[in-house]
């Protein structure tokens, strides 16, 4: 086949068999997006008291987990199998070793988030013995139906094998070409995925260990500073298991949509391994209100967070100056003139670069969060979902959205609907983020709570500088309504597509870096070092905390033995019967030793 021929080709045409998984895989990661987007609003509409006639303020903790597990988990995780799927074989230009394994992971995936949703939604029901009232973060002391936690559990399972798929496939590609470089995209593939199992082993154990067996009874209680711990040993690095998708696509997508290419391959393989090392050993600075945590602790996680800003300004350096690159190629000049040369009309540059700006300003928020003194004031209130709507709720979840307008066609070779409503689409969901985390922020400084269907307090006033309280609402619910909307367009705009025919001309090609791999020191490619680099400094970080808990509060709670209750009449039958039973043996073993005389 010519080049000229190949290079016509999209990813649906080289590859049918996976494109279907990544269509899978995407279209299941838009049905979560559906659900978390409908309980949303529904929850926004009801903590503002804007409108209260859909669910009953008992009912909003469940709305609440649902807009969490589906959004924060299901939805960024479905797409990323995809697009991580899609990354590897066109990087390494070859199919999935065993494509029954690869719908295993997937089905695997499905089963489990199908689990785990019903136990939530059948909360709305009184009807239904089942509930999940617990947020998409799950510790103790709150505690779900037992179908939850093994709706997670085998959640995390498929996802472990869908990272071994890849691993299996990035080897078979090694061996047929010993002497070359792990392609940029792969890299990233692997790297997030090697930080994946090391933050996720945490959860694992919590919720296989503890949290499911004390769901069925088989234990009374759980140490619920323990559970916690594990659980936030998980659930920082997974804030960068969502965000580093959304860095693959800046540095290799959006370079070529913006007509240029990327400016150092080097550079990025370096905030990637940052990334792989850094995002485990701070989970602790989650927990600084945590009366169970030495300050020491705490404090050394501080600092290891603080260090997770050179990745991310490696970023910020290295996709602008890509960016400026392509611009430039297109005729752009001045210090800043060349903004005015970007393709601002495709939904897919703009929703990129719209949702890089949008976690910038989050980036400044969460170094609100790291530091121990200035998080006493805006622990547990709406600050923090304020901040993490700008990161994973645009920087992640905008890139996604934005992304799928030129992947879509790539994998299916049908052109998207209508650009203009994407474009409407992208810029609508900017504004509605704008609109509501700015909100959000101002709210979490007065001391307005999170987690709650009634943030305002019976004879309390919050101080504020700039307006009130109420038009704070207002603002919440205006652009909660318009990320809405903006939700509505993105999928109805994705269903018409569905409807378009199949045409040709649509493959895109990625081009090679300015500085590419041979540029960068081949230390960077093993793994090997810098996953074993990682868990030592996840042992330093958490080895002597989780010991100093166990040691104070038990391993399942003070004054708890370690043995399931459930054993307990056994132990004590054996502890009762051993006594004759050895006394039994002893005559046997006497009786034989005067038959062997």
């Amino acid at each position: 086949m010519s080049e000229a021929i190949e290079a016509e080709q999209t990813f649906y045409d080289k590859f049918p068999e996976e494109a279907r998984i990544v269509r899978a895989a995407l279209l299941g990661s838009f049905l979560a997006l559906t659900l978390g987007a409908i309980f949303g609003i529904i929850q926004t509409l009801h903590r503002t008291g804007v409108f209260r006639g859909l669910i009953s303020s008992t009912d909003y903790y469940t709305s609440l987990t649902a807009h969490g597990v589906f959004l924060a988990l299901s939805f960024t995780t479905f797409f990323l199998v995809g697009l991580f799927t899609w990354a590897v074989v066109r990087s390494l230009d070859r199919p999935l070793i065993d494509i029954r394994i690869t719908w295993t992971w997937y089905g695997l995936m499905a089963a489990g988030m199908t689990m785990t949703g019903i136990s939530i939604l059948a909360g709305f029901s009184s009807s239904i013995d089942m509930s999940a009232d617990v947020l998409f973060t799950f510790y103790a002391p709150l505690q779900a139906h037992p179908m939850f936690y093994a709706g997670l559990a085998v959640f995390i399972v498929g996802s472990w094998i869908a990272g071994a798929d890849w691993f299996r496939t990035w080897l078979a590609w090694k061996r047929e070409n010993p002497d070359e470089r792990i392609p940029l995209q792969t890299f990233m593939v692997l790297t997030t995925m090697a930080m994946w199992y090391i933050a996720s082993s945490a959860v694992a154990a919590s919720v296989l260990i503890f949290l499911l067996p004390w769901s069925l009874g088989l234990i009374d209680q759980v140490n619920p500073t323990l559970t916690r711990t594990l659980f936030w040993f998980f659930g920082h690095p997974v804030v960068y298991f969502w965000l580093m998708p959304a860095y693959l696509l800046w540095y290799t997508v959006l370079p070529k949509i913006a007509g240029g290419r990327l400016f150092s391959d080097p550079l990025a393989r370096v905030v990637f391994v940052l990334f792989l090392l850094l995002s485990t050993p701070v989970g602790i600075h989650h927990q600084y209100l945590d009366p169970g945590i030495a300050e020491g602790f705490k404090f050394i996680s501080m600092t290891n967070t603080m260090f997770l800003l050179l990745p991310s300004l490696l970023t910020a350096f290295t996709v602008v100056a890509s960016v400026e690159y392509g611009a430039r190629q297109r005729g752009g000049s001045g210090l800043l003139g060349w903004l005015t040369d970007l393709p601002w009309r495709k939904p897919e540059f703009t929703g990129m670069m719209l949702a890089g700006l949008m976690f910038a300003a989050g980036g400044f928020s969460g170094m609100v969060n790291a530091g121990m003194n200035i998080n006493y004031m805006i622990h547990n209130t709406i600050w923090v979902p304020g901040h993490f709507h700008l990161t994973v709720g645009t920087a992640v979840a905008l890139t996604f959205m934005a992304a799928t307008y030129w992947l879509w066609p790539q994998i299916t070779n049908k052109p998207i609907y209508s650009r203009a409503i994407g474009l409407f689409q992208v810029v609508l969901w900017f504004i509605g983020m704008a609109l509501m985390s700015n909100a959000m922020h101002a709210q979490g400084i007065m001391g307005v709570p999170r987690r709650t269907a009634e943030p305002e307090y019976s004879g309390f006033d919050y101080p504020t500088m700039f307006g009130g309280f109420e038009e704070l609402n207002v603002q919440i619910a205006i652009g909660g309504t318009l990320l809405f909307v903006s939700t509505v367009l993105f999928i109805g705009n994705l269903v018409l597509t569905m409807g378009n025919p199949k045409v040709s001309g649509l493959a895109e090609t990625l081009p090679p870096a300015l500085s590419g791999p041979d540029d960068a020191p081949r230390v960077l490619d093993n793994l090997r070092l810098w996953v074993g680099i990682a868990v030592t400094l996840v042992v330093l970080a958490y080895a002597l905390p989780l010991a100093a808990i166990i040691n104070r509060g038990g391993l399942l709670g003070p004054g708890v033995g370690t043995y399931p209750v459930w054993l307990a009449p056994v132990y004590d039958a054996l502890a009762h019967a051993a006594p004759g039973v050895f006394g039994a043996v002893g005559d046997a073993s006497s009786a034989l030793v005067e038959v062997v005389r």
